[in-house]
């Protein structure tokens, strides 16, 4: 059950949300084999100057920044993190958006880290 955390231009979220938000779905269930209906996000969109971040770090040419940070169970090895990097940008591409413009962050936690509604363990 990742969770995915999205900053982004307030303009951008306005023209593009839906767009970008099942582009992140889409790259998910293709890139982690996850279930169709594990859909967690929440956006953030930012006014100008809120966002603040380097045009060129890495050699790309960023001209504005979509930040997804997605928090997922510590159990996917790093072939499954870079089919979903693929997929995200392939997506998220489609939706639109530059893949220079693009920034995941990937935090990894524990099973036990997790409650997701329903009985609580006894």
């Amino acid at each position: 059950m990742p969770t995915v955390h999205v900053d982004l231009r307030r303009e951008l979220f306005a023209e593009k949300g839906p767009a970008i938000s099942q582009a992140i779905h889409a790259g998910l269930v293709e890139g982690l084999d996850m279930q169709p209906d594990d859909l967690f996000q929440a956006f953030r969109p930012h006014d100008e100057g809120e966002l603040v971040f380097s045009p060129d770090f890495g050699g790309v040419d960023r001209r504005d920044l979509v930040w997804l940070r997605i928090t997922m169970v510590h159990m996917y090895p790093p072939d499954a993190k870079q089919r979903l990097y693929a997929a995200l940008v392939r997506h998220l591409e489609a939706a639109g958006l530059r893949r220079d413009d693009l920034l995941v962050s990937v935090v990894e936690v524990g099973f036990e880290d997790w409650y997701a509604g329903g009985p609580v363990g006894e």
